[in-house]
């Protein structure tokens, strides 16, 4: 099934360090391309400064980060399907887990409301280590954040499971679900308030709970190969 995605449609994905929003991002532009989706690829400024200065940033250097970020994303909507590896969002969850400053909150969620599908990677992949960033101690309170930032802000997301194929799935189905129950995805700059939670795969998809019942399920398909998989 391939979803109708209009010009200007955003696929964001938000997730801690190491839960694999790049090698997602990737794997979803191609799947958009190969199905005749004319899709762009915008990765981390934040990741792209880091390797440009040999440091992280210092607080008042958050700010411009997360402002190119949004200009980036912005400007290749303009043109086609964007799948954004991060947003500013992530940039101000930073802020606040290094710094204590919210400040950055407020712009990055008007940002975030612009974009369509908005998808969590879980924390159910290993960490890689990073020489520039936090160890694995940081995902959970960085995941916390990010739920408590859009749960907040009254806006819809959709948490993505499983390791390689299965993530890839996982992000396909619900790309799916939420362009087929919105009929047609909003583009950028157009925005409708909704619960904070897709109806997709259950009312309860930032539920701890609910989210390991579905973990649990995507290993037990592992061990059983005769239980049929979601239809891609």
């Amino acid at each position: 099934m391939t979803p109708m995605l209009p010009v200007g449609c955003v696929v964001a994905l938000l997730g801690a360090e190491s839960t694999g929003k790049t090698e997602l991002a990737r794997a979803l532009v191609q799947r958009l391309q190969e199905r005749g989706i004319a899709t762009t690829m915008v990765g981390e400024y934040l990741r792209e400064w880091c390797d440009r200065e040999g440091r992280t940033p210092r607080p008042d250097e958050q700010r411009s980060i997360a402002q190119e970020q949004t200009r980036r994303i912005d400007a290749a909507a303009a043109v086609g399907v964007v799948v954004a590896d991060t947003t500013a969002l992530m940039t101000a969850v930073y802020s606040e887990q290094l710094f204590g400053d919210t400040s950055l909150h407020a712009d990055a969620l008007a940002a975030q409301a612009r974009y369509a599908i908005t998808l969590l990677t879980a924390l159910d992949i290993p960490w890689v280590a990073d020489a520039l960033r936090d160890g694995d101690h940081a995902r959970e309170p960085t995941d916390a954040l990010v739920r408590a930032a859009l749960t907040g802000a009254r806006l819809s997301f959709a948490v993505v499971h499983g390791t390689g194929s299965e993530r890839l799935s996982s992000a396909w189905n619900a790309i799916n679900s939420i362009a087929a129950s919105e009929g047609r995805p909003r583009a950028r700059g157009r925005f409708d308030s909704k619960p904070a939670a897709w109806t997709w795969p259950c009312e309860k998809c930032s539920d701890p709970e609910c989210e390991h019942r579905l973990f649990s399920d995507l290993i037990g398909r592992r061990d059983n190969p005769s239980t049929p998989s979601s239809e891609i």
